[in-house]
């Protein structure tokens, strides 16, 4: 759903970071879109139509296996973008794109998306980078889903949702929390009871309440602070 043009400079943070000489033109080739809560923006093997900058809300990037579980493997925030395989010249989506946090987002055409690629050396570096970032958060998302326990990995997660929705509340039942982690239920029932009781967290009819930020970093295992300064090293505050 189009909202309107976008001509002012886009909160969506790599866009913000390029020079002011080569944004206007980006600008102008994108429109501002409603993100609504579940919506799915491309399926695993979709060509890819249009690329995504979210300037509010975020993206659950999710892969299926052969028995059809699913899990998810990343997330997109103002932070990124949805379509980065398109600067690979891969020009189908080897994710399930689902967006778990209503918002808007700056869409821009496939089509518009490679000639800006092409023509703005400033867009192609930034965009590598944020490539390389994307590969280390998958890399370090299946070590964790691996070697950390759920309690850990649950903490990680809802900090890394907090950055992304840039707010303490949102709205997360444990059956979706469930799919996202690739867990059953009761695991994430339980590692919820144990954070709720810690006085981390609240969770009152599927309403998650981050109640102190510092103790649940603590509790979380360590790949949020690394994937925080792994963005921070390469790409532009």
């Amino acid at each position: 759903m189009s909202l309107k043009s976008a001509h002012a400079a886009p909160a969506n943070r790599l866009l913000a970071g390029l020079p002011a000489r080569g944004r206007q033109s980006i600008d102008a080739s994108c429109e501002l879109v409603k993100l609504t809560f579940a919506q799915v923006l491309c399926e695993s093997g979709d060509r890819i139509r249009h690329v995504y900058f979210p300037v509010k809300g975020f993206i659950s990037l999710v892969t299926a296996l052969d028995d059809d579980t699913r899990l998810e493997i990343g997330m997109v925030g103002d932070e990124g973008m949805l379509g980065i395989s398109l600067a690979l010249g891969v020009h189908v989506s080897p994710q399930h794109a689902l967006v778990q946090g209503a918002g808007e987002a700056l869409r821009m055409s496939a089509a518009a998306f490679n000639r800006h690629y092409e023509e703005n050396a400033d867009l192609q570096k930034i965009l590598l980078r944020y490539v390389h970032v994307v590969m280390s958060q998958l890399a370090q998302t299946a070590a964790c889903n691996r070697f950390h326990v759920v309690e850990a990995r649950l903490a990680r997660w809802l900090l890394l949702t907090r950055d992304r929705a840039h707010s303490d509340r949102f709205r997360l039942t444990h059956e979706f929390l469930a799919y996202m982690l690739g867990v059953r239920r009761v695991g994430i029932t339980q590692a919820a009871n144990a954070l709720q009781e810690r006085g981390l967290i609240s969770y009152v009819r599927g309403e998650i309440t981050i109640l102190d930020r510092a103790k649940l970093g603590l509790a979380s295992c360590v790949c949020h602070r690394q994937a925080l300064q792994t963005y921070q090293q390469l790409l532009p505050a």
